[in-house]
C-alpha cells in the first residue's frame, strides 16, 4: 500500500513538472518583448532573435524530457528494490541490501549540445613535427659525436656568408634560482643583490651593453631596497633596451609537476608586478632550466601576448635529430588548434647546457674559453684545461677567428643567418670584475669582427628580443608571424634526459608531502580569492566598504608569492637541499593560515542575513579554520565540533565549484547525539562512524558524522548541529574488523559496537546505489569494479610495488630514477589488519599495512560524488633505504602500450610505451589524471597531488607514491632525498564505459576527459571546507545560505580565477577584478549517468551580465591573460564566447 502511495506521489509530480515548465516556456514567450513584432512584419535583424528563441524552447524541452526521466528512473527504483521502509522512516536498508535515501527532490537533467563535442570527433592540428612520431623514429643510441659528444662533426664552406653576413648577438644573463642550495633570502644576500647593483653601474657605462633578467621574485625584492636613483637606472636602461625582461614570471616555473592555475598566477604575480612599478612588458620566453618542457606553457606564453620562446632542457637524442634536420627552431601549436591561432616561435638551445662552454658553437673545449670569468687567477677554471687569455691587440685576430669558427658551425643548425648565443650562468655577474672581464673583452673581440669585412659577421650584445626581432627582419616579416621555412611541431617534451640513460623522472614524485601541501593551498588560494572579490563587491554595493576587512588584501598578495615561489623549478619539484624545503614549507604554511583567515572574514560577511548587525573584530573571528597544521611538516588536524545540549552549533559549509553539488561532507563531533539541519529546518540523513587511531583502536570522544548536503555554486550554506536524542535520520555505521589469525580484537566503545573476524580468502564486496567494489580476502586491496547497471565485472586489481636503486656507479637521486630492474611486490612481514565500514551515505575498506594505509571508500550519493572511487594512501618509508614505493593498478582493459596523462591539469597528451627505451624513460608527469582506455572502457585515475605515471604493460596503471634515497644523483643538489615525510595521497578511480559512436578517435594524438571526469577532478581538487561558528557570549546573529551565480556557468566552463586587481598600493587592491575562464574540451563518446546538478553547454556563450547576483556589472574588458594588455570595453552587450581549450581573461568592475 506504501508503495503503491510513493508511486501514485511520484507519478503525480512528474505530471506537475511537466505542466509547470509547459507554462514556463510559454510565459517566457508571452513576456519577452523581443518576441513581440510591430505589424506582422519580420525584420532581417528579428529573424535570427526569434530563431534563438526557438532554439531555446527546444532547449527547454529537452530538459523538460530530462527533468521527467530521472523522476520516472527514481520511481523505478523505489520499485525494483522493494523499498518500503519497515518504520516509514528514511533512510533505511532494503531487502537487497542497499541503502534508500530520502528523495533529494531536485531531478537533474544533463543538456550538452552535439557542437559542443565536436572538438573531441575533430582532427588534430596539422604539424610538421609530432613529438610522439619523433620518438617512434629515434633509436635512442648514442654514439660518440666528437668535440660535441651528444651530436656529429659540423662542416661549412667559407664561403657561405659572403652574400649574407652572419649576425651574430650574444646574449648575457644570469639564472638565478629562488631557492635551491641556499633559501631565496639567502642567494638574495650573498649573490642577488650584487648582480643587480653591479648591473645598474655596468649597464649605463656602454649603451652598447646588454643584459636579460627573468626572476621577478628576486628583482621586485631588490627594487624594494633599491633607492629611487637606482630604481630610475634601472628603467631608464629597460626604456633603452639595454635590459630587457624575459618572461616576467614570478619565478622560472618548474612545467612538469606545476598545474595550470598557479603556472598562470605566477605569471600574472610577475607581470602585474612589472605593469605597476615600471611599466615593462615582456615579449619573449626564457626557460633554461626546467627539466623538459610542456606545451602548456607555449599556449599560456601566447594568451598573455609574448610572440617568442626559448627552451634548453630537451633529451639529447631530440636535440640532435633537431640539430640534424635543422628544426631548432619552430613553431610551437597546440594539440587542438585546427588553424595556427595558438602557434608561438620557439628556439631550442642545441648543446648540453646553458652554461657558457655549451652555448657559443659545438666545442665546449674552445667555448670555455670565451667564458673571461674563468681567466688563471679566478675561482673557476676550465675542465679541458685550455684556460681562457685576456683579449690584446696581439691576439683579437686569432681569438676572433677561432670563436667566429664556432659561432658559423652553430649557425649551421639553424636554417637563417641569424644567431643566438647565450651568455651566463647560474649567479654570475655577482661581482664588479667580472661584468668587465666579459664585457670588455667580448666588446674586443666584436670590434674586431666588425671592422674586418671579409669575415663577413656582425656580432654585437644583444636582448633576448632583439635576436627575435632580427630573425623577424632577416625573413621580412612582422613579430609574432611564421617564417616560411619553420616547421610546424605538435607535442611535448617529456621525458629529459642529459645523458645517457640518465632521465630525469625521479623529480615527478620527490617529496610528494609538499607537492600535496601545495596543491591544498592553490586551492585556497583560488577559493579565497573568490570570496574575497565577491565579498568586496557586495560591501561596496552595499556603502559598507569601510566596514569590511580590505587589508586582507595584503594576505591574498602574501599567499601569490609565496605560492608562486614555490612554483619553481628546484621548489614543486622536490629538487632543493633540506632546509630551503623547510623555508618553503613554512612560507607556504604561512600563507595557508592567512587564506583561512581571508576566507574566515569574507565567509562572515557574505552569511549574514542583516548586513546592519555585522561587525568585524580581528581578535574575534567569527568563523573557526576546518583544520589546523601543527608545523609545516605535519599533517592537518580536523576542527572538532563541542556541540552543547544548551543550544545549537551553526556550521557554514564552502563550495569552491563552480557548479552546485550534491555530495557528503564529514565534521568531527564530541557526541554520538547528533541531529544536522538546513537552514530552513529540514532534518539530514547522518551516518555516524568511530574516529580511529590506529588499525583497531577507536576514540571514545570523538565521532565523524557524515551528512549529505545540496551547495550552491561557488556559495555558503548554514547548517544547524543539536545534541539531541536520536533521529532516525541519524545512524550509526556497521564495522567489521578482518583480523589476520584473529589474534588481535578491536577496541571497541560502547556507542560503536565492532565485530571481529577472521579474515578470509575469498571476495568481499561493499556496494552504493552505484557501484560494487570487490576486495581481496588477503590482501584487503581493490579486485573489481561493477557500475549498477552494467552487467560486466570489471578487475581492477590493486598491487603495491617497490624499486631500488642501482647497485654501483649512478644512482637514484631527488632528479633522477634510475631503478635496479623491474619492480618488485611489496612483502609485508604480517598480514595486514582490514577494517571493513558500511553504512547509509558511505562505505570504506581500510587495509593497514607496515608502510602504508589505504582507504578505499565509495559515496551512496547521487551525482559526480558518487561515480567514482575515493582512494586515500597515507605513506610512511621513514625506515626504508633507497626504495620508491608504487601503486599499480592491473586491470583486463586492453589497452596496449598506449596511455595519456595530463598536462599541468590542462590538457591530456597521448603516451607510449616504448621498450626500446629503459624502464624510467617511460614515466611521465601526472598532474591531475592518468588514464587507459580500450573499445568498451576507459579508467582513469585521478590525483589530488602531482606524482610520476606509467603503463608498464597492457591494461595497467601505476603510479610513484613516495621515494628515499640515501645519496645524490650528481646534478648540483648534494643530499639525497632523506627527509621524508608521513604523507597522505589522494585519488580518485573513475571507471566510463565508452559508447560505440566515437571509436576512431583513438588513432588520434588528441583526447579530452568527459564532463563527468573533469568534474570528478574538480571535487577532489577543491575540498569543501567546513567553517563552525564559533560560540558567542551574545548569541549568533541570523545568517543564511550566499549564492552569489544568478544563473549557473555551462558545465564546460571552469572558472579558473575572479582575482581582485591590484592598485599602485600593493596592499590595496583596486575596483577592478580579473575574471579568469577556461573552457574545457569534452570527450562526449562516454556514458554519462546524472551528475546531480544541472549540467548544460552553450556552444561557448556566457552572459556575464547575468553571472552575479545582485551586483551591477559596470565593465566588461577583454584583457591579454596576465592583463597586461587591453582590448576595447564590451559596451552593448556583455555576452562572451570561448572556444573548447580557452583560456580568456576580463576585467571586471562589478558594484
Amino acid at each position: 500500500m506504501k508503495l503503491r502511495k510513493q508511486v501514485t506521489v511520484c507519478g503525480g509530480a512528474i505530471f506537475c513538472v511537466a505542466v509547470f515548465s509547459l507554462y514556463l516556456m510559454l510565459d517566457r514567450v508571452q513576456h519577452d518583448p523581443t518576441r513581440r513584432q510591430n505589424g506582422g512584419n519580420f525584420p532581417r535583424s528579428q529573424i535570427s532573435v526569434l530563431q534563438n528563441r526557438i532554439e531555446q524552447l527546444e532547449q527547454l524541452l529537452e530538459e523538460n524530457h530530462q527533468i521527467i526521466s530521472h523522476i520516472k528512473d527514481s520511481v523505478m527504483e523505489l520499485t525494483d528494490t522493494g523499498a518500503v521502509s519497515p518504520s516509514g522512516h528514511l533512510p533505511f536498508r532494503s531487502a537487497n541490501g542497499s541503502w534508500v535515501l530520502p528523495f533529494d527532490g531536485r531531478p537533474t537533467f544533463l543538456a550538452v549540445k552535439p557542437q559542443d563535442c565536436q572538438l573531441a570527433a575533430g582532427s588534430p592540428s596539422q604539424a610538421d613535427v609530432q613529438m610522439l612520431d619523433v620518438y617512434s623514429l629515434l633509436k635512442f643510441d648514442n654514439p660518440d659525436g666528437g668535440v660535441w659528444k651528444q651530436g656529429f662533426d659540423i662542416t661549412y664552406d667559407a664561403d657561405e656568408w659572403d652574400k649574407e653576413p652572419l649576425q651574430v648577438f650574444v646574449v648575457p644573463h644570469s639564472h638565478n634560482d629562488p631557492g635551491w642550495v641556499k633559501t631565496f633570502d639567502k642567494y638574495f644576500l650573498d649573490q642577488t643583490q650584487h648582480i643587480l647593483n653591479n648591473m645598474v653601474v655596468k649597464l649605463t657605462e656602454d649603451p652598447r651593453r646588454k643584459f636579460i633578467w627573468s626572476e621577478i621574485s628576486f628583482f621586485s625584492k631588490w627594487w624594494e631596497s633599491a633607492d629611487a636613483q637606482k630604481q630610475e637606472a634601472a628603467r631608464k636602461l629597460i626604456l633603452r633596451g639595454q635590459l630587457e625582461i624575459v618572461t616576467g614570471g614570478w619565478v622560472m616555473t618548474d612545467e612538469a609537476n606545476v598545474h595550470y592555475f598557479a603556472m598562470i598566477d605566477q605569471l600574472i604575480e610577475g607581470h602585474q608586478w612589472l605593469e605597476r612599478n615600471i611599466g615593462a612588458t615582456p615579449h619573449s620566453g626564457w626557460a633554461i632550466d626546467p627539466f623538459g618542457h610542456s606545451s602548456t606553457m607555449a599556449y599560456v606564453l601566447k594568451r598573455a601576448n609574448l610572440t617568442n620562446m626559448l627552451i634548453q632542457r630537451v633529451h639529447y637524442s631530440v636535440k640532435k635529430h633537431f640539430a640534424a634536420t635543422r628544426n631548432l627552431e619552430f613553431m610551437w601549436r597546440q594539440p587542438w588548434d585546427a588553424g595556427s591561432s595558438s602557434d608561438i616561435l620557439c628556439h631550442m638551445m642545441p648543446f648540453y647546457s646553458y652554461d657558457v662552454p655549451h652555448t657559443c658553437g659545438p666545442d665546449p673545449k674552445i667555448c670555455c674559453q670565451f667564458d673571461f670569468k674563468r681567466l688563471p687567477g679566478g675561482r673557476i677554471n676550465c675542465p679541458w684545461k685550455v684556460p681562457p687569455k685576456a683579449v690584446v691587440e696581439a691576439n683579437v685576430a686569432e681569438r676572433a677567428q677561432l670563436l667566429l669558427d664556432q659561432y658559423r658551425k652553430k649557425s649551421k643548425l639553424y636554417r637563417s643567418k641569424v644567431l643566438l648565443i647565450p651568455l651566463g650562468d647560474d649567479f654570475r655577474y655577482d661581482k664588479s670584475l667580472e661584468w668587465d672581464q666579459q664585457y670588455i673583452n667580448y666588446q674586443k673581440l666584436f670590434d674586431y669582427m666588425n671592422s674586418h669585412p671579409e669575415m663577413h659577421v656582425k656580432a654585437q650584445f644583444g636582448t633576448l628580443t632583439d635576436y627575435f626581432n632580427a630573425l623577424y627582419k632577416f625573413y621580412g616579416l612582422v613579430q609574432g608571424s611564421r617564417p616560411p621555412d619553420f616547421p610546424v611541431l605538435s607535442g611535448d617534451f617529456f621525458a629529459y634526459a642529459d645523458r645517457e640513460d640518465h632521465y630525469w623522472t625521479g623529480y615527478f614524485t620527490s617529496r610528494p608531502f609538499y607537492k600535496s601541501l601545495d596543491r591544498v593551498i592553490e586551492s585556497h588560494l583560488r577559493g579565497a580569492e573568490i570570496l574575497y572579490s565577491l565579498a568586496v563587491a557586495n560591501a561596496r554595493h552595499m556603502g559598507m566598504e569601510g566596514r569590511y576587512p580590505v587589508s586582507d588584501y595584503g594576505l591574498l598578495v602574501d599567499a601569490r608569492r609565496n605560492v608562486a615561489l614555490f612554483q619553481h623549478h628546484d621548489g614543486i619539484t622536490g629538487t632543493a637541499k633540506e632546509n630551503v624545503v623547510v623555508d618553503y614549507g613554512g612560507r607556504l604554511l604561512r600563507s595557508l593560515v592567512g587564506l583561512k583567515r581571508v576566507i574566515i572574514n569574507a565567509a562572515h560577511f557574505l552569511v549574514m542575513k542583516n548586513k546592519e548587525f555585522y561587525r568585524f573584530y580581528q581578535t574575534e573571528p567569527f568563523l573557526d579554520m576546518d583544520d589546523r597544521r601543527a608545523t609545516q611538516d605535519s599533517l592537518p588536524q580536523r576542527t572538532l565540533i563541542e556541540l552543547d545540549p544548551a543550544g545549537p552549533r551553526y556550521l557554514v559549509l564552502f563550495n569552491p565549484f563552480e557548479q552546485e553539488r550534491l555530495c557528503a561532507v564529514t565534521v568531527l563531533v564530541n557526541t554520538v547525539r547528533v541531529r544536522i539541519l538546513t537552514e530552513d529546518g529540514q532534518t539530514l540523513p547522518v551516518q555516524l562512524s568511530a574516529q580511529w587511531s590506529s588499525s583497531s583502536q577507536m576514540s571514545a570522544e570523538v565521532f565523524e558524522a557524515t551528512f549529505m548536503v545540496r551547495l550552491p555554486a561557488l556559495g555558503l550554506a548554514v547548517f544547524h548541529l543539536y545534541d539531541s536524542p536520536d533521529s532516525p535520520m541519524t545512524l550509526r555505521s556497521d564495522t567489521v574488523l578482518r583480523l589476520p589469525g584473529g589474534t588481535r580484537t578491536a577496541q571497541a566503545s560502547d556507542p560503536f559496537p565492532v565485530r571481529s573476524q577472521q579474515a578470509e580468502p575469498q571476495t568481499f564486496y561493499i556496494s552504493s546505489q552505484f557501484l560494487t567494489l570487490g576486495f581481496s580476502g588477503t590482501t584487503g586491496l581493490l579486485e573489481t569494479i561493477k557500475h549498477k547497471d552494467d552487467p560486466q565485472e570489471i578487475k581492477v586489481q590493486m598491487h603495491f610495488m617497490v624499486y631500488g636503486t642501482r647497485p654501483s656507479k649512478d644512482k637514484s637521486g631527488a632528479y633522477l630514477f634510475l631503478p635496479d630492474g623491474k619492480a618488485r611486490p611489496y612483502l609485508y612481514q604480517e598480514p595486514p589488519v582490514v577494517r571493513v565500514v558500511e553504512g547509509p551515505l558511505f562505505s570504506e575498506v581500510v587495509a593497514y599495512y607496515q608502510h602504508f594505509q589505504q582507504a578505499i571508500r565509495i559515496h551512496n550519493v547521487p551525482g559526480v560524488d558518487g561515480l567514482s572511487v575515493d582512494i586515500t594512501t597515507t605513506v610512511d618509508i621513514r625506515d626504508q633505504n633507497n626504495k620508491e614505493l608504487a601503486l599499480r593498478l592491473v586491470t583486463d582493459i586492453q589497452s596496449g602500450d598506449v596511455f595519456y596523462t595530463d598536462l599541468n591539469g590542462f590538457q591530456m597528451q597521448l603516451r607510449q610505451r616504448h621498450e626500446k627505451l629503459p624502464l624510467q624513460a617511460n614515466f611521465f608527469p601526472m598532474p591531475s589524471q592518468a588514464y587507459i582506455q580500450d573499445s568498451h572502457y576507459r579508467l582513469t585515475l585521478h590525483t589530488a597531488q602531482s606524482l610520476g605515471v606509467s603503463s608498464l604493460g597492457n591494461g595497467q596503471l601505476e603510479v610513484i607514491l613516495d621515494r628515499r634515497l640515501m645519496q645524490d644523483d650528481n646534478r648540483g643538489l648534494g643530499q639525497g632525498l632523506k627527509d621524508n615525510k608521513q604523507t597522505v595521497n589522494r585519488f580518485r578511480l573513475l571507471l566510463e564505459r565508452r559508447l560505440m559512436g566515437n571509436k576512431m578517435t583513438d588513432s588520434s594524438t588528441m583526447s579530452f576527459p568527459s564532463v563527468l571526469s573533469h568534474m570528478t577532478n574538480a571535487i577532489l581538487n577543491h575540498n569543501i571546507l567546513a567553517l563552525p561558528v564559533l560560540p558567542k557570549r551574545r548569541g549568533v546573529p541570523l545568517l543564511q545560505t550566499f549564492a552569489p551565480l544568478k544563473s549557473m556557468l555551462p558545465c564546460d566552463f571552469h572558472l579558473l580565477n575572479l582575482r581582485s586587481i591590484q592598485s599602485q598600493d600593493p596592499n590595496a587592491p583596486s575596483p577592478y577584478t580579473a575574471l579568469i575562464l577556461h573552457r574545457f574540451g569534452l570527450d562526449c563518446a562516454l556514458d554519462v549517468p546524472n551528475l546531480g546538478f544541472n549540467c548544460t553547454t552553450t556552444q561557448g556563450q556566457l552572459n556575464v551580465s547575468s553571472l552575479f547576483k545582485n551586483l551591477d556589472l559596470q565593465l566588461l574588458q577583454p584583457m591579454s591573460l596576465t592583463l597586461m594588455y587591453s582590448r576595447p570595453p564590451l559596451t552593448n552587450q556583455s555576452r562572451v564566447s570561448l572556444d573548447p581549450m580557452e583560456i580568456s581573461a576580463f576585467k571586471l568592475k562589478l558594484c
